[in-house]
């Protein structure tokens, strides 16, 4: 879905070399990485957190239960899977470095360190061995991968049987007028947070327009099943402005 042509992909609005869109990436998350969670709150009005807990939910976290957080930035869905579990463990891949050094002065990666670790890496080569982990994870990070399928065939390819996939993302809103109504809000109000928050609006900008090149629902459905995961299903939440999707490796 991402791709325009043979060798060009989107990054926001701007058609750019498949090669270059990572290099891209890696500069918004550098360069908001301080402000990260702080423009999260800001943003969603602390409502991300909620979708996070959902996403907690529906995952049901079990003991001794092995993780692979991907684009796990910050450590946010580490953390609480594993005040979930119990006792278990989680390794948080992202691509930013930059990104991985804010999420381990964490307070919690602190009290956590033993069952934390913490590897810079790309979602569509992940460095680990077929059949590794139970659980996979990307949180408002699969719309940033060059190639999306290919990170959905890694993510199966990486966890083992009977393991289960789960992607919260942006997502489109089936109301016109709401979808109206958030789009005036996301281009007119996101980047000036950005500029006053993280003095970075041209990063925020990027953000919003990633979200809206993002497959809906049903699309990003049928790339789940394409990977190979079976009882693939999707949630809204907040009437489409975020969405769940799941799936399992039987």
């Amino acid at each position: 879905m991402t791709k325009t042509s043979d060798n060009t992909t989107h990054f926001g609005f701007t058609d750019v070399p498949e090669s270059e869109k990572a290099g891209k990436v890696q500069g918004v998350f550098t360069s908001v990485a301080s402000k990260y969670d702080v423009m999260n709150d800001a943003m969603s009005f602390g409502i991300h957190r909620i979708w996070k807990d959902a996403m907690m939910d529906w995952l049901a976290p079990r003991p001794g239960q092995k993780l692979l957080d991907v684009a796990g930035g910050t450590g946010d869905i580490s953390f609480k899977f594993l005040k979930r579990a119990g006792h278990g463990h989680s390794t948080v891949l992202d691509i930013t470095e930059s990104m991985l050094i804010e999420g381990r002065q964490r307070a919690e990666a602190g009290a956590m360190g033993d069952s934390l670790d913490w590897v810079v890496g790309d979602a569509m080569a992940l460095p680990f061995a077929d059949n590794t982990f139970d659980v996979y994870t990307i949180s408002f990070g699969i719309r940033n991968v060059v190639r999306p399928q290919e990170a959905l065939n890694e993510a199966y390819r990486v966890l083992k049987p009977g393991g289960r996939l789960m992607v919260l993302e942006f997502s489109q809103i089936p109301n016109d007028m709401m979808q109206k109504v958030y789009d005036l809000y996301s281009f007119n109000i996101i980047p000036k947070m950005g500029k006053a928050i993280a003095n970075d609006s041209d990063s925020y900008q990027y953000l919003v327009e990633s979200i809206r090149k993002f497959p809906d629902q049903e699309t990003f459905l049928s790339m789940v099943r394409t990977a190979g995961f079976e009882n693939a299903k999707y949630r809204n939440l907040t009437m489409g402005v975020a969405c769940l999707h799941s799936g399992w490796k039987i």
